[in-house]
This record gives structure tokens, C-alpha cells and sequence, in this order.
């Protein structure tokens, strides 16, 4: 059974409103120190581990100093939230090292009034950057209790312009394609042709490619008006593209 789920409601945006009337009065620095104690290593991570590879692009870079990696692992393991490395999330899946969550979302080029298609939920962290650089953002998850884990946290955090739904990502979003962007956060053997027909002329599909244990590659491609344009990026390791076998 698939569930879809809007993340907002008047009443939600009348409390952001407000909670983001009154942050405005205040020192926003004495404010976030003083409530989040993960400011520090979250300033840290984004100089030592984005930056410094590369990463330039500031709505970005904007993003991943605002959102609270450490609310998306288990309570656990949050001391060890911002460190260069993957971390497991349960049910054998992980939420990707930082830079490589940056790497997809800066090739994914996501514009203010893109809606974008991400396949893999998981935690839902890299589900709340996208959440503050598109229009719109619809995820799928084929591990219920992590997609419903992750909804809750999300709408929990005040992220508002999401769809979610648990189902077989390899289907995509028919109902709701075009996408300016697909975003997939697990490794295929090959693109799912869904996901391809989904994407938007002029639109960026990034995904890791190939077999668990072997050589992954991380491909981009974009759809114009004459076809598909493949870009191989480099090399990466992602946990493999579950499928719904009842969907096949």
C-alpha cells in the first residue's frame, strides 16, 4: 500500500511565522549556541570536509550550515553526527558521508522554482536540504519505517514543501513528473527507465551506478531536447536500489 503525505498545513505555517518573527528580535548566534550544541561542529564540518573540496555553491553551503544533521541519526550516535563518514540509520541503510550529500545536490544544480524527485528517503537529511533550495520536493521510500520515521522528524522540524510516500522508487512519481530534478540516494544497476521518462527537458537526473562490492560510478544526466546527455563523475559507494517485488 503507498501513502502520499503533505508536510504542511495554515496552522504550521502560522507557528513558523511566528517562531521565525520572534528568532528575527533576537542574536541569532547567542540564540543558536545557546540551543543547538552541534552549531560548532556543524560550522566545522561545512569549512574542513565542503569547502575545502570544492563545494561553492552558497545556497548550498547556506543550507548545510542550517540543517541539524545531527536530529537525522540515532540519538547514539549524534556526537559522531558531523564527521566525515556515513552513518548507519537501521535496517541496513546509512545516511551518506557529508560531502557526497553536497556532491549530488551541487551537480543537481537545484534552482529556487525547481520541483525535484529524490528516490530514498532514508533519514531524510538530504531530503531537508533540498527541502530549502526547490519549490517543491517529493521523496519516496521503499523502507516503511524509515520513511514514516523520517516524515514525522521532517514535519516535526518545520520542513513544509514536501510529499512523501513509501513505494518502489525504480516507479518514480507519475502523477506528480515532470521533475526539474532526480535525485537517487542508492545505487541501481542501471537507471530505472521510470525515472528517466520523469525528467523534466532541460532536467538533471544524479544517481550512483553499479554493483554493491564493485566499482560504483556517480553518473549525471540530463534530458534535452535531443536526448539524454550522460556524465560519468567519479567513483562512490552507496547501499544497492531495494525493489518492491510485488511492483515488478
Amino acid at each position: 500500500m503507498r501513502a502520499t503525505t503533505r508536510l504542511y498545513s495554515s496552522a504550521l505555517l502560522g507557528c513558523l511565522a511566528a517562531v521565525c518573527n520572534r528568532s528575527a528580535r533576537r542574536t541569532p548566534a547567542a540564540d543558536v549556541a545557546a540551543t543547538d550544541p552541534f552549531v560548532g561542529a556543524r560550522m566545522r564540518m561545512v569549512a574542513r570536509q565542503i569547502v575545502s573540496r570544492g563545494i561553492t555553491d552558497a545556497r548550498l553551503l547556506d543550507a548545510m550550515r542550517r540543517v541539524p544533521r545531527h536530529a537525522f541519526v540515532p540519538y547514539a550516535l549524534r556526537v559522531e553526527s558531523y564527521v566525515d563518514e556515513p552513518l548507519p540509520i537501521g535496517h541496513e541503510q546509512t545516511i551518506s558521508q557529508p560531502y557526497i550529500a553536497a556532491l549530488m545536490t551541487e551537480l543537481a544544480r537545484v534552482a529556487p522554482t525547481d520541483r525535484v524527485l529524490e528516490i530514498g528517503t532514508g533519514s531524510g537529511y538530504q531530503t531537508a536540504l533540498l527541502s530549502l533550495l526547490a519549490r517543491e520536493v517529493y521523496t519516496i521510500e521503499i523502507v516503511a519505517p524509515l520513511g514514516v520515521a523520517a516524515r514525522e522528524r521532517l514535519l516535526r522540524l518545520g520542513y513544509r514543501n514536501l510529499h512523501t510516500r513509501i513505494g518502489d522508487g525504480y516507479l518514480g512519481w507519475t502523477e506528480a513528473a515532470p521533475f526539474d530534478v532526480v535525485l537517487v540516494t542508492a545505487a541501481p544497476l542501471e537507471i530505472p527507465p521510470r525515472l528517466l521518462e520523469q525528467l523534466a527537458v532541460g532536467g538533471r537526473l544524479v544517481a550512483p551506478l553499479g554493483p554493491v562490492g564493485e566499482d560504483q560510478r556517480l553518473v549525471v544526466v540530463t534530458r534535452t531536447l535531443d536526448g539524454l546527455r550522460w556524465r560519468d563523475v567519479t567513483a562512490v559507494r552507496f547501499v544497492p536500489m531495494r525493489r518492491d517485488a510485488d511492483a515488478r
